[in-house]
């Protein structure tokens, strides 16, 4: 038997979950193998979908990954495959049924792509831009998207419903934390969004900072609050809701800022300023499909005979929707008063 080697591409389209890849190793007869991403949002100008191809070696010839990896030729398939995304909404029966929406894809190359196990900066990718055909699911109809990728003879397919709609909104405004020491939570509240299964959360508190008279430079602390399945959180009031420690943030100010404070409060080395609403809330929300691609494939980590979960059908990757919001808030008026007291150097715009 020739043993093939195949090194999956993760999507450099999941914005909070960054990028990763996947080492995958194959005991068959070589053939062509196909291996996609793509996380549909609606909100986006442009969604993409990666398309690529497996390395393939024996054990007579055997190949190193890691190198075919940085050549382009390797992963790509040469020209451009037909494929497109068409709609189905659902009627009677549970049946879904076209609606005579497609979308096609088109090919255009990143230029912006860091170095890393895969080629760069410059990587091929599919993409379309027309958003206003991803419908969300509502009381009254759902809808799911299916795409199609035609490689010679073969059809590779996958589906998702979309991940969003009107209500989904971050609710809460204002976040209050304490110097002093507290076991005490906050709630930051959302309404759920459709089709959703897990949420991921964080908070980044945006400050500015001048050294010795110097310009005003940007400066954050980030607060991630995890991700979180659809079961294990508490509904409140038709709303879901993450927490986090009231004494958070001044535990990472203190990190960050350390031993730079003020030495002289008539003559400051350091003067910090935040604004009205230095809080930028961020919630993603994925579907079931990237769900299960994470949590299952990530239990046997990634290295692994075959991925115990793909969606794509003749090939392997996953095809899902996420979105993405994000909030500007506010910190309470006693949080304000706290930051003023601390030695480091915050006064009031």
């Amino acid at each position: 038997m020739k043993k093939i080697h195949i090194i999956l591409t993760l999507s450099v389209l999941f914005s909070f979950l960054a990028s990763c890849t996947t080492d995958v190793e194959l005991y068959a007869d070589y053939k062509d193998i196909t291996v996609v991403y793509g996380l549909l949002n609606a909100t986006e100008d442009t969604n993409y979908v990666r398309i690529n191809r497996a390395f393939s070696g024996s054990n007579d010839n055997p190949i190193n990954a890691n190198e075919v990896a940085l050549i382009a030729d390797s992963c790509n398939y040469p020209g451009k495959l037909r494929a497109y995304i068409v709609e189905y909404k659902q009627g009677y029966g549970n049946t879904y049924e076209p609606t005579g929406d497609t979308l096609l894809l088109d090919t255009t190359t990143l230029h912006n792509k860091q170095e890393g196990v895969f080629y760069s900066p410059d990587q091929k990718v599919y993409y379309t831009t027309d958003k206003v055909k991803f419908t969300n699911n509502n009381s009254h109809s759902k809808y799911l998207y299916k795409l199609f990728i035609h490689k010679g003879n073969d059809t590779i397919t996958a589906k998702t419903g979309i991940v969003g709609g009107d209500n989904f909104k971050i609710t809460t405004t204002s976040l209050n934390f304490r110097s002093a020491s507290s076991i005490n939570s906050g709630k930051i509240k959302f309404n759920p969004a459709d089709n959703a299964v897990f949420y991921n959360m964080e908070f980044v508190f945006t400050y500015h900072e001048s050294h010795n008279g110097g310009p005003m430079v940007d400066k954050q602390v980030t607060y991630s609050m995890g991700s979180k399945n659809v079961e294990d959180l508490t509904p409140e009031n038709g709303q879901y809701f993450f927490t986090y420690n009231e004494n958070s943030l001044f535990y990472l100010l203190k990190d960050a800022i350390g031993a730079d404070t003020v030495y002289d409060a008539n003559h400051p080395n350091v003067v910090r300023s935040f604004d009205v609403k230095p809080i930028q809330i961020k919630l993603s929300a994925g579907a079931d499909e990237l769900y299960n691609y994470i949590q299952v494939n990530s239990q046997t980590g990634f290295s692994q005979t075959i991925p115990d979960y793909t969606n794509v059908k003749g090939g392997f990757g996953v095809f899902s929707s996420r979105i993405n919001l994000i909030k500007e808030a506010g910190i309470s008026a006693g949080t304000q008063v706290d930051l003023y007291k601390m030695p480091w150097g915050f006064v009031q715009q």
